[in-house]
């Protein structure tokens, strides 16, 4: 051998082009590890959409009584108006169809007529043959983001705030009695106090469910509303009686002075026991109610006493001639709509809904005309 160290042969041209292809081919390696361990963990993964989990649309749900489901308003779909006997009574005038919040683009109404806290809840408990409207919220979550709730519920409870009324309109007849508001407020504190844990109850089935499905409590809006006085004592004398509102003066002014304004505290304290929002309605139908437009009815926001004639010829129908009376008609709704749209783009955790000076419903803090 010539020239170079014993032990550093000269490497042919075949071995030297193999090592290079092999260098090359272990830094490869090398850099993509690094790839991995250095920027892999790092990297920016699906961004996550605020608000409620899940990819459906962005919805609001109603919950409740007749006060949400649009009893009134008219228009019924067919499934709830006695279809094999389901007289929820959900009508598309109801308000949770025209409330209007940035983002959302759809509406649920699971509220039923004549609802108490019970069905409205988890349990077993059925309404005009329907099962709890809590757990078909929670199966609602698998197409659609819920972003608020909004409940109306207690008054079908211990204070069977209907029945109230169906009684003082049943004293009107009976006029050598005592006005219906003379027996029932001997004991409506108590009634009303027997309400409020009931309603707890469901509102925090409600929170449950949401939470089962992945919702935290900031993910969505929770409403707790109240019920606004279908009539008052400033209606014309010609139309206390059977052509609008047949009730006594006193029962007038106790209903709306004394009976939704105490309903209305106890629903505030059991939505403070949920952690829900509260709505105050209990002055919402102020100067509004049935009858008070005398003559003209078009300024009303709630049905006079009103009987469906063909419903009398049936037996499957005959008990509900006269279930739309004294509730918000088609233009209450929408005044809910418009009061509940603005409480819920806002923050503040109570408020009123009270007529602003251009004659439309607000939340309490923004009631002037806009």
């Amino acid at each position: 051998m010539t020239g170079g160290h014993p032990f550093s042969p000269r490497l042919d041209p075949m071995l030297r082009l193999r090592w290079w292809l092999g260098a090359i081919a272990l830094l490869g390696v090398v850099v993509l590890v690094g790839v991995f361990v250095f920027v892999g963990d790092d990297a920016p993964g699906p961004i996550e959409r605020p608000g409620p989990p899940g990819d459906g649309p962005l919805t609001v749900v109603s919950l409740g009584d007749s006060t949400l489901s649009g009893e009134g308003a008219g228009d019924y779909t067919a499934e709830t108006n006695g279809l094999e006997g389901n007289w929820c009574h959900r009508s598309p005038h109801a308000a949770v169809h025209q409330i209007q919040l940035p983002g959302v683009t759809e509406s649920v109404n699971f509220a039923c007529s004549g609802a108490p806290s019970g069905q409205v809840g988890l349990g077993d408990v059925k309404q005009w043959t329907e099962p709890s409207q809590a757990r078909r919220l929670g199966e609602l979550t698998r197409t659609n983001r819920v972003a608020a709730v909004v409940v109306a519920v207690g008054a079908n409870d211990d204070p069977h705030f209907s029945r109230l009324i169906s009684e003082c309109f049943t004293s009107w007849f009976m006029s050598e009695n005592a006005p219906c508001s003379d027996r029932i407020k001997n004991d409506w504190q108590a009634r009303i106090d027997a309400m409020v844990p009931k309603v707890t109850n469901a509102l925090r089935d409600i929170r449950k469910v949401l939470g089962e499905r992945g919702y935290d409590r900031e993910d969505y809006e929770l409403v707790l509303q109240s019920y606004a006085a279908p009539i008052g004592p400033n209606i014309p004398e010609s139309l206390r009686n059977l052509n609008g509102c047949p009730f006594r003066m006193q029962d007038l002014r106790w209903v709306n002075e004394k009976g939704v304004t105490s309903l209305a505290a106890g629903l505030r304290t059991a939505a403070s026991a949920a952690g829900a929002r509260f709505l105050d309605l209990s002055r919402a139908g102020t100067g509004h109610e049935a009858c008070s437009g005398g003559a003209d009815p078009t300024s009303e926001w709630f049905t006079r006493f009103t009987v469906e004639w063909d419903y009398l010829r049936l037996v499957d129908r005959a008990s509900h001639a006269l279930q739309e009376s004294f509730h918000p008609n088609a233009s209450g709704h929408a005044q809910l709509a418009r009061c509940l749209s603005e409480f819920l783009a806002g923050n503040d955790g109570s408020a009123a809904c009270l007529e602003g000076d251009d004659g439309n419903l607000h939340a309490a803090r923004s009631i002037a005309a806009e």
